[in-house]
């Protein structure tokens, strides 16, 4: 493959193998000449690296992954990929919509767990690579048939990953139905900014006054609780792992952070979520979106996910915000990963 040239963006594609169905997978490099280079494969739309240079242009891959596909398709921790048709839980894999209850699959306990047994992150997704001098990204679609993994309706996805001249990575998600459905998609990367060892002593920052608290399932009890007071509170940056060891009841019930936090906003758009950084090596990570959640997942010490979305099982909590697309109407959600050091 080639390497970027001076002030532009390159696109590249090469085989990365094949499914055991026969369907030839490919990974595509997205490239810039100030320093991010994203490797996304259209298996799952999965990011199989990130390189991000440190505060004295070093580069290190910063998000946890796999050499080969068949690794990837052994794995069951969504490694970098795209998670659908819902990400996160939804309770008792099902929900009513319009008076009829529709049945997921249960692939967590009596629990529907990131779209159940095949969903958005182990399929082979279209993809379409795409230049400017600025950008280089790929577009992924995939049309998930009525009654996928329970799910009503046809749903036509497209998720777009756009590197830009700002040291970003831009994911777009767009999504139509032709029958009532739910939707909610995430990008499930696990980060880690040091390039390796455990993410402990990353400093966190997350734009929350209230996580909504689960049961021993790990299912939203419907509560908005305060962080205040709690190992939950990130609204200043505090080490990843200063609060893990606290008696406290929603990390034994999650085996550490696994809860949906609330993002603080006034209105719609794209606003600031949450900030990693590692003091060793200067990387920062700032997270926007225009979802209102967002997943802290810290279960890997080697890395953390923080997996924009709507909250859990919202299509059986009516006091959550709607996941529910209908024809005629389109789900659309944004995320920026913005990358940057410190002196």
């Amino acid at each position: 493959m080639s390497g970027p040239r001076a002030g532009r963006t390159e696109v590249t594609r090469a085989p990365f193998g094949t499914t055991p169905a026969g369907d030839p997978v490919e990974l595509f490099t997205l490239s810039h000449a100030g320093g991010l280079v994203v490797r996304a494969t259209n298996c799952g739309g999965i990011i199989v690296s990130l390189l991000a240079p440190d505060r004295d242009g070093r580069p290190a891959n910063v998000v946890l992954g796999h050499d080969t596909l068949d690794e990837y398709l052994r794995d069951s921790r969504y490694l970098g990929a795209i998670v659908g048709r819902y990400a996160n839980r939804i309770a008792y894999a099902r929900f009513t919509l319009d008076g009829t209850t529709y049945r997921l699959t249960a692939n967590q306990g009596p629990h529907h767990l990131h779209g159940g047994r095949r969903g958005f992150d182990k399929v082979v997704w279209r993809a379409t690579p795409f230049r400017t001098d600025a950008t280089a990204g790929i577009v992924l679609t995939h049309t998930s048939p009525d009654g996928d993994e329970g799910y009503p309706g046809t749903l036509d996805a497209r998720v777009t990953y756009t590197l830009t001249d700002r040291q970003a990575l831009v994911v777009d998600y767009l999504a139509t139905t032709d029958r009532p459905t739910a939707v909610n998609l995430t990008q499930h990367s696990y980060f880690n900014l040091a390039g390796a060892g455990d993410i402990l002593g990353h400093l966190l920052q997350i734009d929350a006054d209230a996580i909504t608290p689960v049961d021993e399932g790990l299912i939203p009890t419907g509560a908005m609780a305060p962080v205040g007071g709690t190992p939950f509170d990130f609204r200043s940056p505090t080490p990843v792992g200063a609060r893990l060891g606290a008696d406290d009841e929603q990390l034994r019930r999650g085996g550490g952070y696994d809860h949906n936090f609330v993002v603080n906003r006034t209105g719609p758009g794209l606003v600031h979520a949450a900030r990693l950084a590692d003091p060793v090596s200067g990387r920062t990570l700032d997270v926007h979106t225009t979802e209102p959640g967002l997943q802290l997942y810290a279960g890997a010490r080697a890395g953390l996910c923080l997996e924009t979305q709507h909250y859990p099982d919202s299509p059986n909590q009516p006091g959550f915000p709607s996941v529910i697309l209908r024809p005629g109407a389109a789900y659309r959600s944004q995320t920026v990963f913005a990358f940057g050091v410190t002196a």
